[in-house]
C-alpha cells in the first residue's frame, strides 16, 4: 500500500464531492478488510509491483524481441501472472465481508483479472475500460456530432474491439468518416493505423490492436524508454536499473515525448496499400506474426501506452 497514492486518490474524491448538496463521505484506510466490510460496490484498480514491476515486465519482453506492454503480449502476461493471485485474494475477502457487493474491476490486464475474480464471485464482477468509449467520442467529434446522441456498434470487449458502426438519427455515419482523410486525421486511432488501413478493415480498431496488427513496429518503438520507465522516472526523478537480459537495440522509432504531448511516428517510405488490398489478418496459415507483408502503410503515430 502506498500512503502517497492513497492520499492523492482521496484528494481527487474530495474534489469531486465538492459542490454537491449531499456528497458521500470520503474516508481512507490501509486495511483491506476495513475497506470492504459492508460495502455495496467495490472499485478495484491496483498495480501489483508498482511502476517498477511494470517497467520490468515491459523491458524484459522488449529485450527478447517481444511486445512489452502492460496489457498486451508477453509484458501483459507477466503483469497478469503477478496481479491475478492478488486479485483473487481480494475477491475472496469480498466474498467473506461483502457477499452482496458488486465489484467493478479496472485493473489491467482487465480480461484476465476480471475472469479470475468471477471464478470467486460469479456474475457480480464487471470489467470496464474507458478506451472503447473514448474511441466512440473521438469518432463522433470528428464528424461534428454530440457523442451523447450517437449509437455505437462496437464489436469485441475492452481493448480487443472494433467500432463497426456509428448511428446518428437512424443512419450509419461511420462510412462517411472512413471515406474522408481529413476527418480521419481528427481521430487518434485513424492516425495511428493510417487511413488506408482502417478503410481496408471497414471499421475503426481499438488503439490496443496496434500491438497485433503492427507487432514489429510496436517492438521497435518500445526499444527506447518504455511507458512504465517514463512514469517511474517522473515520480522518482531517476531511471530504474535495466534488467540484465541483453544489450538494448538502438531505438528505431520515437514514441510519445511525455504526458500531454503529441504522438509522433517517423513514417518510412512504405508503399500505400492498393485499393483491393486486404489486411494481414488473412495472411497464409503458418506464417509468424512478425512476418508481415510489404504493406500496410506504416502507422503515423506511436503505440498506445
Amino acid at each position: 500500500m502506498s500512503p502517497g497514492r492513497l492520499e492523492a486518490v482521496s484528494h481527487v474524491l474530495r474534489g469531486l464531492a465538492a459542490g454537491h448538496d449531499d456528497p458521500p463521505a470520503v474516508s481512507t484506510t490501509t486495511d483491506l478488510d476495513t475497506a470492504l466490510r459492508g460495502a455495496d460496490f467495490v472499485f478495484s484498480a491496483i498495480r501489483v509491483g508498482g511502476l517498477a514491476g511494470r517497467t520490468a515486465d515491459e523491458r524484459v519482453a522488449l529485450e527478447l524481441g517481444l511486445v512489452g506492454q502492460e496489457t498486451t503480449g508477453a509484458g501483459g502476461v507477466a503483469y497478469g501472472l503477478r496481479t491475478v493471485p492478488v486479485a483473487v485474494r481480494v475477491a475472496e475477502r469480498v466474498a467473506t465481508l461483502a457477499p452482496d457487493a458488486w465489484v467493478i474491476n479496472f485493473t489491467n490486464p482487465a480480461g484476465m483479472v476480471t475472469e479470475a475474480m468471477r471464478r470467486v464471485l460469479g456474475d457480480r464482477v464487471i470489467g470496464i475500460c474507458d478506451s472503447p468509449l473514448g474511441l466512440v467520442r473521438r469518432a463522433a467529434a470528428a464528424l461534428g456530432l454530440d457523442p451523447a446522441r450517437v449509437s455505437p456498434g462496437y464489436v469485441g470487449l475492452n481493448h480487443l474491439g472494433w467500432l463497426r458502426g456509428l448511428t446518428f438519427e437512424g443512419r450509419d455515419v461511420l462510412p462517411r468518416l472512413l471515406a474522408d482523410d481529413d476527418l480521419l486525421g481528427r481521430v487518434e486511432e485513424a492516425r495511428l493505423f493510417g487511413p488506408d488501413w482502417v478503410r481496408a478493415l471497414g471499421a475503426m480498431p481499438n488503439e490496443y490492436l496496434y500491438y497485433y496488427y503492427f507487432t514489429r513496429e510496436a517492438v521497435a518503438a518500445g526499444s527506447g524508454r518504455t511507458r512504465g520507465s517514463r512514469c517511474w522516472s517522473s515520480r522518482t526523478a531517476s531511471t530504474p536499473p535495466r534488467s540484465p537480459a541483453r544489450p538494448r537495440r538502438p531505438p528505431r522509432g520515437r514514441g510519445r515525448a511525455g504526458s500531454g504531448t503529441a504522438r509522433t511516428w517517423p513514417r518510412p517510405a512504405t508503399p500505400r496499400a492498393p485499393a483491393n488490398a486486404r489486411p494481414p489478418t488473412w495472411r497464409r496459415a503458418g506464417t509468424r506474426a512478425s512476418r508481415w507483408p510489404s504493406w500496410p502503410p506504416s502507422p503515423a503515430a506511436s503505440p498506445p501506452p
